[in-house]
């Protein structure tokens, strides 16, 4: 008898936990670790939504079975968020569906439509969901180099030629985690176009709408005739700091939508209604709160980029997201992003991601959450600087 079943076997030893385990130690050891490793948010949740969490908490039978599409209020919330924002118009009954987040959301959308040997085209470096939920569901990843849209979109005609089956979808992730870049609506036209032409669906992800410093990020159902193929999923998780309340949507195409919610009607009874309440809350009360979240974090990456850029690691400065990109400091990168990342929590108290986790073209890569506050992010940057100084000979390793 095999030790692993089938689909624990198709994934991967999880890169991040070789950090993680690093980490675990020193903190065990009373070492402060400056934790820039995972994009938990921390900051918190706007007031307004906990009391409406309390309030609805305390009504009797609002501890029962919940609704696994959502509850309707919920659902046209979510509706009226996409037309407010982006100008588009959704049935909340047919064409969008409450998740667990948007990881569940994507792992679901791979259950419901992946058959076994299915080809989905994904983005690499990418978030691991977008790959791993299509591979556990029997699927197989075509991966294309992403180290910006255009990068991405040039391959994709490569890619369908060569890939046999045809590819049933191919996944966007814009604003981009990890590499934090933007795609603009002049992307998506043709993203959406290609997907047409070829006969494939196109799942976007799109859970840092609002983590944005520049101009607002378009959404992929923007484009005329998007919903004849398309499917967005976000989430509150960032926008609100509302990520263990674990609720996101999925939102477009009818078909992908009523297959979602019907695999969904067989593994979940949806999130605890008060916690459903109080997202609804979220997205249609006051969002002066999402303009607050937007200042810090962007002045975060300031401090971030212009600090670490005088240690002597230049931090290029992200548009959108909660990450930072950057590419290993010159005299590490033979080193891999693995171990460098190691060395860096063991010796300078300062844990990251390696690139290495979220695709093999992101190895040369560190991803940095925008995750401390702004003292934190400057002893990291002195820390950076004392690290620099006692490996000046790891070049010559």
């Amino acid at each position: 008898m095999t030790a692993d079943f089938y689909k624990t076997r198709r994934l991967p030893p999880y890169v991040f936990e070789e950090v993680n385990r690093v980490k675990a130690r020193l903190r065990a050891q009373g070492v402060d670790i400056i934790d820039f490793g995972m994009g938990n948010p921390d900051l918190p949740v706007p007031p307004h939504i906990i009391d409406k969490l309390v309030e609805t908490a305390k009504k009797p039978r609002t501890n029962r079975y919940s609704a696994s599409r959502g509850i309707p209020g919920l659902r046209k919330a979510m509706a009226s968020y996409y037309d407010r924002r982006f100008g588009v118009k959704l049935n909340p009954d047919t064409q969008v569906v409450a998740t667990l987040g948007s990881k569940e959301g994507f792992a679901n959308l791979a259950q419901a439509i992946t058959a076994p040997g299915d080809v989905v085209i994904a983005p690499n470096p990418s978030y691991p969901i977008h790959a791993f939920g299509f591979i556990m569901a029997g699927g197989v990843i075509r991966h294309i180099e992403a180290h910006s849209p255009e990068q991405y979109l040039s391959g994709l005609g490569r890619a369908v030629r060569h890939s046999v089956p045809p590819p049933i979808a191919m996944i966007l992730c814009y604003p981009a985690n990890p590499t934090a870049q933007v795609a603009s609506l002049d992307f998506y036209k043709d993203a959406i176009a290609f997907a047409r032409k070829h006969e494939m669906f196109v799942l976007s992800d799109m859970a840092y709408s609002e983590v944005y410093f520049d101009e607002p990020p378009p959404s992929a159902l923007q484009v005329e005739g998007a919903t004849d193929v398309c499917v967005e999923v976000n989430t509150l998780s960032k926008t609100y700091s509302m990520a263990g309340f674990r609720v996101g949507f999925a939102l477009g195409n009818e078909r992908l939508i009523a297959a979602l919610a019907r695999v969904k009607s067989y593994l979940d009874y949806g999130a605890y209604t008060p916690i459903q309440v109080a997202a609804a809350a979220a997205l249609n009360g006051p969002q002066d709160c999402v303009e607050e979240m937007r200042a810090i974090y962007k002045h975060r990456r300031d401090v971030l980029v212009e600090t670490f850029t005088k240690a002597g690691w230049p931090i290029p400065s992200p548009s959108a997201s909660m990450f930072a990109w950057a590419p290993l400091p010159e005299a590490f990168r033979h080193l891999g992003s693995v171990e460098f990342s190691k060395r860096l929590v063991e010796q300078a108290a300062i844990a990251v991601a390696p690139g290495a986790g979220f695709g093999e073209y992101g190895d040369g890569f560190i991803r940095i959450g925008l995750v401390e506050n702004e003292q934190r992010i400057r002893q990291a940057a002195r820390n950076l600087k004392k690290f620099f100084g006692s490996n000046s000979a790891v070049a010559a390793e």
